[in-house]
């Protein structure tokens, strides 16, 4: 038994079989390697003489009531395969009460390409950054415009006003996540409460954590290869995605959780929050975007939220990186910080 495959529960020889009897022209597992990056849901290449595969896990232990979804994860990168969204290719999903492992998982194609941890490019040419970016932007435009009904996708989320929903469950998972909410989170979730926008119809396939390093790039060219970490999509509101990824305009470029703030962006080749923002909503025919800082604010809370599940996590000792999610819990007193200045300034660029 390989570590890795014992980290999953279960012997190499075993997962070769259960897939061989379960994926299509699967044959001859002889490495399972854990991927050292994610915090959620455990990831492993397999190397096949079949190919190359990539098989993702629920961790072991006791789990928060919805968290850690690959089910949810393996049902929306299946809906998208004839879209022009680009995912990896699905091929099987074990459920806990036939899985060899005893969890969910499921097992996708391995997709070859660059990922990219720091949003300001830094090993590329200008050319190259501002069309990262812009592929980025098209790739969010495209997938809010799927038509969720004709793909199968039409009850992936509830009805009613999605931040509404979304902040009742996020204050629900910090609170089960921590001893006593912080002041700082305390506050943020009082405004959001106040500050709710009126339902304004717009409903979309929203990813839940659109960022750089959730994408492979392309070996040779870039463009969007496959977006991956579909874990806490659903149905939901356009600007919830936008809103996510425009945080790390604001981020600092350092430390473990880089961001775009003091960066000279122009000389990059990186547009800037406005100009981003600007392009997404040409793409998508929209005038403008109302409520900016409420999306900000709760787009900043949403992370500090799931950062503290992070933590709490490794406390626990089931974190799929312990020392990265020590690192991230130390963050939430810093988003949360920056939230709070959000809701007393106003969200300029």
């Amino acid at each position: 038994m390989t570590e890795a495959a014992e980290k999953l529960g279960m012997s190499l020889a075993t997962l070769d079989g259960y897939l061989a009897r379960t994926v299509r022209g699967f044959s001859g597992l002889a490495r399972v390697t854990k991927f050292g990056t994610g915090q959620s849901n455990p990831t492993y290449r397999l190397d096949a003489s079949s190919g190359l595969y990539v098989l993702r896990s629920k961790p072991p232990g006791d789990l928060l009531p919805s968290a850690h979804a690959v089910d949810r994860e393996y049902r929306v990168m299946r809906a998208l395969q004839a879209t022009p969204v680009p995912v990896p290719d699905v091929l099987h999903l074990a459920r806990a009460e036939t899985s060899p492992s005893g969890r969910d998982f499921f097992v996708m194609r391995f997709v070859d390409g660059r990922i990219f941890w720091d949003p300001a490019l830094p090993d590329s040419d200008i050319a190259s950054r501002a069309a990262i970016y812009d592929a980025m932007n098209a790739t969010l435009a495209t997938l809010h415009d799927v038509d969720v009904d004709a793909v199968g996708l039409g009850d992936f989320g509830k009805p009613g006003n999605y931040f509404a929903r979304q902040l009742d469950r996020w204050s629900s998972q910090y609170r089960a996540s921590v001893e006593a909410p912080s002041p700082q989170m305390q506050t943020i979730m009082d405004w959001l409460g106040r500050h709710l926008p009126a339902e304004d119809g717009q409903v979309a396939l929203v990813h839940g954590d659109w960022r750089l390093d959730n994408m492979i790039i392309a070996p040779d060219q870039p463009q969007i290869a496959a977006v991956l970490d579909w874990e806490l999509a659903t149905l939901g509101h356009p600007m919830a995605d936008l809103a996510y990824q425009c945080m790390q305009w604001r981020l600092p470029n350092t430390g473990d959780m880089r961001g775009l703030a003091g960066v000279d962006r122009a000389a990059l080749g990186i547009p800037t929050e406005a100009e981003y923002i600007t392009a997404y909503a040409k793409r998508r025919g929209l005038d403008g975007i109302d409520n900016w800082p409420f999306y900000l604010v709760f787009a900043f809370f949403r992370l500090a939220a799931i950062l503290a599940g992070v933590a709490a996590r490794a406390a626990a000792g089931n974190a799929s990186n312990p020392e990265m999610a020590r690192k991230y819990g130390a963050a939430v007193p810093v988003l949360a910080d920056m939230a709070v200045a959000i809701t007393r300034e106003g969200a300029g660029d």
